[in-house]
């Protein structure tokens, strides 16, 4: 089975009906860069192998993890307090080789471009699942997924979590840890 046959699995059982169908939509849109390498490099994001991991398998890492402990948060499986976590990982770096996926090296703004062209854009479509608050929690946690580096940080103030919601540190935490090969799933190479 295919990292990316194992992400729509996860999503279609842990998504409520109607966000599993949306994010079935969103998939048709968005650039087919699920068998890229997370680093165009291959810099960053090394496995303790030496092989670094392609979008669809550290997107893997992030939905797995979330899907184990997801209650931390008091949401039940299948509602849309649990969508918002989901689509907020599965989207995070959809944009990392442009809005056609043709780049050859990662886009440093993707974080942005992401919550702009693919969340924000379509804010209208995302409110006919979520709450105001879920949406802004979802887009907040997209473009602010690459912590004090994402590109939207204001040049002249420090970065603090502090000022950002707990599921947005909590995606970056998450992307930190796949990125440093710490995140262990139900895949055994």
């Amino acid at each position: 089975m295919t990292y990316k046959e194992r992400i729509v699995d996860l999503l279609k059982e842990n998504m409520s009906e109607r966000c599993f169908k949306l994010w079935q939509i969103i998939d048709t849109q968005l650039p087919n860069t699920w068998d890229r390498p997370t680093s165009s490099t291959g810099k960053y994001h090394k496995k303790l192998n030496g092989n670094v991991p392609s979008q669809a398998e550290h997107v893997y890492h992030l939905l797995y993890s979330i899907v184990k402990i997801f209650r931390m948060f008091g949401v039940e499986r299948n509602t849309t307090d649990l969508d918002k976590l989901l689509l907020a990982a599965v989207l995070h770096d959809s944009l990392k080789y442009g809005q056609n996926g043709a780049n050859p090296y990662t886009d440093n703004s993707h974080d942005k471009k992401a919550a702009d062209l693919v969340i924000s854009e379509h804010k209208d479509t995302f409110l006919k699942l979520l709450t105001e608050e879920q949406f802004y929690i979802l887009e907040e946690s997209v473009r602010f997924h690459s912590g004090r580096w994402s590109t939207d940080v204001p040049k002249n103030k420090k970065f603090t979590f502090k000022d950002y919601n707990p599921e947005t540190f909590f995606l970056h935490i998450l992307d930190m840890l796949s990125t440093a090969d710490c995140i262990q799933t139900d895949v055994r190479e």
